[in-house]
């Protein structure tokens, strides 16, 4: 793991690990607030997506920091040569763990989210985003 993805991953980054939601009209809390004004969000719509924010980002940054210590260990286990195939599984499966619900984590945001505001304002978002009204799949290739 490099040190720039460690230091994303502890600081609770997104690092396109919603880009599915993003990019198909689940707007994230981040985006949302940025564009607060423009999305005409209500106090109380604005209050829950700094809640929402907030503990995402906790909830980020723990399995981030979870995420790259197991990393370093995997990494210390085959540079000390201390690893064997069962090791390697074990490690292996901590991770993909890890990676999975940091993912969930950044997609259940998006949704939580969306569910926050109106239809017209998922629009507005995704037109302020760029992302283009026509054909929701056209903005990327799979």
């Amino acid at each position: 793991m490099s040190a720039a993805q460690a230091q994303d991953l502890l600081a609770g980054k997104g690092m396109e690990q919603a880009k599915a939601a993003e990019l198909n009209g689940y707007p994230g809390p981040m985006h949302t607030l940025e564009l607060a004004q423009q999305l005409e969000l209500s106090a109380a719509q604005r209050l829950a997506t700094e809640e929402l924010l907030a503990k995402h980002k906790a909830e980020a940054r723990a399995l981030g920091a979870q995420l790259v210590q197991a990393e370093r260990e995997l990494d210390f286990a085959f540079s000390a040569r201390q690893i064997d195939a069962a090791q390697l599984a074990a490690y292996t499966q901590r991770i993909g763990q890890l990676q999975a619900a940091l993912r969930a984590s950044h997609l259940q945001t998006h949704l939580q989210q969306t569910g926050f505001l109106t239809p017209q304002q998922v629009s507005r978002y995704a037109q302020l985003r760029g992302y283009g009204q026509s054909d929701p799949h056209s903005k990327h290739q799979p």
